[in-house]
């Protein structure tokens, strides 16, 4: 097997032991398979966490516990060099929900005794047959939506539990062809490119569609929410979110890769913006504040058809002055 094709089975290997490892055995699966090192990145509350015995007291066995019967939904799978460090390392990348039955709270969060699932993405750096690094990214409000809680104003998106790719064919288990993967990180580029910090100086819509499929969808966060085809996306939130924010920072990545028709990149943070007022219905502060982002792509021909997006907005938040889950404990409920 090539590099990729090793690395992969790292991570299968390590699912197929901890989603099946009792409780107390979570803490022996993620210490072999990790380095000594293992440094892993998680959305707010989690943040930083060093060696593998922390991060599975601090973040694996209380969702166990919140979570029973814990199922791995994956929908999308796939490895890649890494362009951002000249394509040394190599990186593997994972997304799904994780499923169960909420049965006891979880950071506050009251238990429904009904199924929930948690977005999640994940990529691990693979070295030597270990696991060195891990950005592990959740949606936690959309776990509280599903709680019957509201921890923003009214979203411009729709709110709902979201598929995997249109296609069904997000799991790339197999070798994939060189050039296809070339060409989806290529235009992944070309529209980090247009981006910029917000100057490229064409109408919206125009410069999404040099890089975006007319019928995209942009599967979001909680409280922006998913959107569809690029006149609803320039609508419902692109063009609210670049009103919402001045002085945004360029763009900054830890991991950069693409497999296939499949590709994404995570950064910490991806950049830094200040809010001017309007973004999720919340008024001006003035403070920069860090997004924490991971971003997957499916290309379909020339185009992008689907990407699914983890924005840290807990963290931003709690940046702006508002700890969403401190409120939470503190306002009671009726």
């Amino acid at each position: 097997m090539n590099d990729l094709q090793n690395a992969k089975s790292v991570i299968t290997s390590l699912y197929r032991t901890l989603d099946g490892a009792p409780k107390e055995e979570i803490s022996r699966c993620l210490l072999a398979a990790a380095t000594p090192g293992y440094r892993w990145r998680g959305f707010h509350p989690f943040n930083e966490i060093t060696g593998a015995e922390s991060v599975a007291e601090c973040f694996w066995l209380p969702l166990r516990h919140s979570l029973t019967r814990l199922q791995r939904r994956q929908d999308v799978f796939f490895a890649g060099r890494n362009e951002i460090d000249g394509f040394e390392s190599i990186w593997v990348a994972s997304m799904g929900h994780l499923m169960g039955l909420f049965d006891a709270p979880w950071l506050g969060i009251p238990p429904t005794g009904k199924m929930a699932f948690l977005r999640y993405c994940e990529f691990n750096r693979v070295q030597d047959g270990k696991i060195a690094e891990t950005a592990m990214y959740f949606d936690i409000p959309h776990l509280m939506m599903q709680a019957g809680l509201q921890p923003f104003p009214p979203q411009t998106a729709a709110h709902l539990v979201q598929p995997g790719p249109m296609t069904h064919d997000g799991l790339l288990h197999d070798p994939q062809d060189p050039a296809e993967s070339q060409a989806t990180l290529t235009l992944i580029n070309a529209m980090i490119s247009d981006l910029g910090q917000w100057q490229l100086g064409l109408p919206l819509e125009e410069e999404l569609a040099r890089t975006w499929a007319d019928d995209m969808i942009w599967w979001g966060p909680a409280g922006i929410g998913s959107t569809y085809t690029i006149e609803r996306y320039a609508k419902q939130h692109s063009a609210p979110f670049r009103d919402g924010f001045t002085e945004r920072s360029g763009t900054g990545h830890l991991c950069r890769m693409a497999e296939g028709r499949y590709g994404g990149f995570f950064g910490w943070p991806n950049f830094v913006a200040t809010p001017t007022g309007g973004f999720m219905g919340m008024p001006a502060t003035g403070k920069p504040g860090e997004f924490r982002v991971i971003d997957i792509y499916r290309r379909a021909g020339d185009k992008l058809a689907e990407n699914w997006i983890f924005i840290d907005l807990l963290h931003f938040w709690k940046q702006q002055g508002l700890d969403v889950l401190a409120r939470m404990a503190d306002v009671p409920r009726t």
